[in-house]
């Protein structure tokens, strides 16, 4: 059997060892013991979202409110590298949604909402929080079944031409940005990525990035790029073009 796995704040795992026992508490544990049915002698495992992965069984005794676990071993993983972050443009009929899950499961290591021009969905007053709640939890759904122990970061939500400084911010520390552009001459593929120590991929709506839009990030050292011969949807071309840069960057190896 797969252990199942479950994610605690950071920090939680800190002075487990194996042999000992600890416990897992709150709503995590409530579907451990109510959702996934797990009962003693099962294995499971908890990851801290920063790296640290507890395994170990379920040990007798454990009721919904708390999982005592008996532990076998644990380890702590480091970063990978380069770091991979996606600006994900908002898009109708969540397929915004479906590329964060994707995404999530392929190992990104940061995600940013950005309500682009051509952007039909808009977040504005309090959908703006509510879309973000929205996406941490798809992100956090998505690492347990991708059994990872990071946890990606969900980067704060921007509006239009905000993202340009954003990008500046990004290309001025030395991060690579690649903006998916179906009309670019660079393809993917063949970009330098060697020794690059973050790079983020920009993804449009449905619609797709505005002239307008792909200049202004261009000007601030943004790299306009082909994914490849067909137009992906905002859903795919993300995930599609993190698959690519996993492999090339060797985090697949």
């Amino acid at each position: 059997m797969t252990a199942p796995v479950f994610v605690v704040d950071p920090g939680a795992l800190d002075g487990v060892a194996a042999g000992g026992r600890w416990t897992l508490t709150g709503p995590e544990a409530r579907h451990a013991a109510s959702v996934q049915r797990l009962r003693a002698g099962e294995p499971i495992e908890v990851v801290d979202g920063v790296g640290t992965r507890l395994v170990g069984e379920v040990a007798p005794g454990s009721g919904p409110a708390a999982v005592e676990i008996e532990v076998t071993a644990v380890t702590s993983e480091p970063p990978a590298s380069p770091r991979l972050v996606l600006v994900q443009a908002l898009a109708k009929g969540d397929r915004d949604e479906m590329a964060v899950e994707a995404a999530t499961e392929l190992g990104v290591d940061a995600v940013r909402p950005w309500q682009s021009e051509r952007s039909v969905v808009q977040w504005r007053g309090d959908k703006a929080a509510k879309g973000e709640q929205r996406w941490r939890a798809i992100v956090h759904a998505a690492t347990k079944v991708a059994r990872r122990s990071w946890l990606p970061e969900l980067l704060p939500f921007v509006r239009g031409q905000a993202l340009v400084d954003v990008v500046a911010e990004a290309t001025g520390r030395g991060a690579l940005v690649l903006v998916l552009h179906e009309v670019a001459a660079a393809p993917l593929v063949q970009v330098p990525v060697e020794g690059v120590p973050e790079i983020v991929v920009v993804v449009g709506p449905e619609g797709g990035l505005s002239d307008a839009e792909v200049e202004a990030l261009a000007a601030v050292g943004g790299a306009p790029v082909l994914l490849g011969t067909h137009v992906l949807r905002s859903s795919t071309a993300g995930p599609a073009a993190l698959a690519v840069l996993a492999a090339r960057t060797g985090r697949w190896g």
